[in-house]
């Protein structure tokens, strides 16, 4: 089988590329993002999520941090607070204990290879 009459396409054998200027674009963004660490205290956390409370009052929703025992990580709850039903988790306090898991057993597996 023969193909004819098709078009021919043409490619540049050099692309070029806007020449930028590097150093006034870090420039203007580190003058207009001011990076400065703060350290987060306890009771700075302690003081958003009871203005949090505060705000979601009217929604008789609460929220409420917890801290995963195996991981040391913090996860939200969302609660009903007439009934103190868990309303939502974020994330998932069962993801975490699947993902606690799977990295106890990895731990497991590469100890006894070696």
């Amino acid at each position: 089988m023969e193909v004819k009459n098709t078009p021919v396409i043409t490619f540049p054998n050099k692309i070029e590329s806007p020449k930028m200027d590097v150093s006034k674009a870090e420039h203007k963004f580190k003058s207009e993002w001011p990076i400065e660490k703060e350290e987060i205290t306890k009771e700075m956390v302690k003081s958003k999520v009871e203005g949090i409370n505060e705000f979601l009052e009217p929604t008789k929703t609460a929220v409420k941090f917890q801290l995963h025992e195996k991981l040391n990580e913090y996860y939200v709850q969302i609660i009903d607070s007439n009934t103190d039903e868990v309303l939502k988790e974020i994330p998932n306090k069962k993801f975490l204990d699947i993902y606690a898991s799977m990295a106890e057993l990895m731990g497991i597996i590469v100890d006894e290879k070696f």
